[in-house]
């Protein structure tokens, strides 16, 4: 039965050795920037790629300024504090999700509570926000309640699930309306875009990751994106030990933390960088090509980007028609050295995380019951795949 998704991945990929997830991509201008920078001998936190990393993938996205870390985890950390997220508060969130989302809530000593995500778009969902909000949200002078547990909710994080768009129109409005912070986790979605506007520039800070296997990747690295000069300078500065400026001396002003990506990842960032559309083109061709052999397989269903947006496609991803059938295809694959994987468990169905407030999420549960993701590396070089029958969709 899945014998001819094994095949189409292996002729896409044109290789008989087994088929990762989603693996980097290397060249020589990669190669070269690394070089510089440690011929440089600037390869810790200080040295011109880094500010350059910066610039550049501010420019990229459409924001005024990004402060670069040593991964999305500490990015969201972060930027949660930058928006108001103290000890004790809650932050809304989605129960599908990467653990390191509550985890970055946690270390900020708050609260996770989890709200259902659409099943079209696999992001939080705006009618479960507006729902949960109305049973539980209470004004008041100093913020916003949660009338169950008495604490304040600090704010409202979505994150774009496998680089697809949360429905951000609907979101900015609830938090507006209750005014509560918006922060983006676009640690997969570089490169997606909702109605023309990339992902992560919506709410009050955004954050993207650049770990071993996202779109562009520099061996770890992430970075917070703001449109407030002040977000971002305090960002800098509670990233770099939170040390005022001076020539020789060591003054340190606040508790901040040893975030700053070094050089030497922000050169091969910069590099990455460089060439994010040319990937980012290849694996929207892949996932074409997978919408049309899905349209004719008969046994799954393809996740496209949702209507109004364009996705960057970072994993593939097909829905099963249970979870016996998921099973079955994770196992095939996998014997197959064909590397496919479950989406992740839930975070409130966790342990560590099961004592959270948590919403109906009946989308989020039949998810996890049915999605496999698929390889979606983009390729070492152009092939000449069989288009004839696997014709990728005009997208």
């Amino acid at each position: 039965m899945f014998d001819d998704l094994i095949q189409f991945v292996r002729r896409w990929y044109e290789t008989d050795a087994c088929v990762p997830l989603h693996e980097p991509r290397f060249g020589e201008l990669d190669r070269r920037y690394v070089m510089d920078a440690i011929d440089s001998t600037f390869v810790s936190s200080v040295g011109e790629y880094v500010d350059r990393f910066e610039q550049e993938l501010a420019w990229y996205v459409g924001a005024k300024r990004a402060v670069a870390t040593v991964n999305g985890t500490a990015a969201l950390q972060v930027a949660l504090r930058l928006a108001g997220v103290t000890p004790g508060a809650e932050v809304i969130t989605q129960p599908l999700t990467f653990v390191a989302t509550a985890n970055a809530i946690v270390h900020n000593h708050a609260h996770p509570v989890f709200v259902d995500v659409d099943f079209e778009t696999m992001g939080l969902s705006p009618a479960a926000l507006n729902a949960f909000l109305k049973q539980f949200a209470q004004k008041r002078t100093d913020g916003v309640y949660n009338r169950f547990s008495g604490r304040r909710i600090a704010a409202i994080v979505p994150m774009h699930t496998f680089g697809h768009p949360c429905r951000m129109e609907g979101l900015l409005e609830l938090a507006d309306g209750w005014e509560i912070p918006l922060v983006e986790d676009a640690t997969e979605a570089l490169g997606s875009f909702f109605k023309g506007r990339h992902c992560g520039t919506f709410g009050k800070l955004g954050v993207f990751s650049f770990n071993g296997n996202k779109t562009i990747t520099c061996g770890g690295g992430g970075a917070i994106v703001t449109d407030d000069e002040e977000l971002a300078d305090h960002a800098k500065h509670l990233t770099t030990t939170a040390k005022t400026q001076h020539p020789w001396d060591y003054v340190h002003d606040e508790i901040g933390y040893n975030y700053r990506l070094p050089n030497l990842n922000a050169a091969l960032a910069c590099a990455q960088l460089e060439q994010a559309d040319e990937f980012l083109s290849d694996k929207r061709e892949l996932a074409g090509a997978f919408e049309g052999f899905f349209a004719g397989a008969g046994w799954g269903t393809f996740l496209k980007e949702p209507a109004g947006c364009r996705s960057n496609y970072w994993l593939n991803a097909v829905i099963t028609a249970n979870l016996a059938l998921r099973d079955d295809l994770l196992r095939l694959t996998n014997e197959s050295r064909v590397m496919t994987r479950p989406i992740w468990r839930l975070i409130p169905e966790l342990d560590i995380y099961c004592h959270c407030q948590t919403g109906p999420i009946d989308n989020a549960r039949r998810l996890q019951e049915q999605v496999v993701n698929l390889p979606s590396s983009a390729r070492k070089k152009r092939t000449g795949m069989q288009k004839e029958r696997f014709e990728p969709a005009v997208l």
